[in-house]
């Protein structure tokens, strides 16, 4: 894909303190290279620390505040995992609230790792083919989903995918529905 293929394109990233560093990084970078705007929202200003495998990793500075992200705004949105991030996310009712305003409007959201837990608490998962972390598929199987073994998975503009080493399958999968 052409560094220019989406140059039109704007992407939102919600994540807070303990997202795991690769899944929000190389999104990050790889979807700016497609040409893509690409802005970190969180529940604070400033800027949020990443979980790097086994400990703190590096910080990622914050464009705009949950309270300001707007669905109508952006052309998808992105959640990274980490253990800690969407399980912290999962009690903001604002980030609830922001994933159901994308689903809504028909705009991709794409979750890896133990992300998907966001998308249970947004009813996101009844009915959709979806996949995770290992410890996440129970969960999803429990909300309705048919879960899968899968690199990345897209159903109905809801992109799911596994873990770190899946990251360049869920960028392109990201990058297909905005194509």
């Amino acid at each position: 894909m052409s560094a220019s293929k989406l140059s039109s394109r704007r992407i939102l990233i919600l994540a807070t303190d303990g997202f795991e560093q690769s899944e929000l990084e190389v999104p990050q970078k790889e979807l700016a290279a497609l040409g893509a705007t690409v802005h970190v929202a969180a529940p604070k200003p400033g800027a949020i620390k990443g979980w790097n495998h086994t400990d703190w990793g590096n910080e990622v500075k914050v464009d705009l505040a949950l309270s300001e992200a707007d669905a109508k705004d952006y052309d998808a949105l992105v959640l990274p995992g980490g253990q800690m991030n969407p399980d912290a996310l999962r009690m903001e009712p604002d980030a609830i609230a922001l994933i159901k305003a994308f689903a809504a409007a028909g705009k991709p959201v794409a979750a890896v790792c133990h992300a998907p837990w966001l998308l249970i608490d947004a009813g996101l998962v009844n009915g959709r083919k979806v996949t995770s972390w290992p410890s996440v598929r129970t969960d999803l199987k429990n909300a309705g989903g048919t879960v899968v073994d899968e690199s990345a998975v897209i159903d109905r503009g809801i992109i799911t995918s596994r873990n770190p080493d899946d990251l360049h399958d869920f960028v392109a999968a990201i990058a297909s529905q905005l194509a």
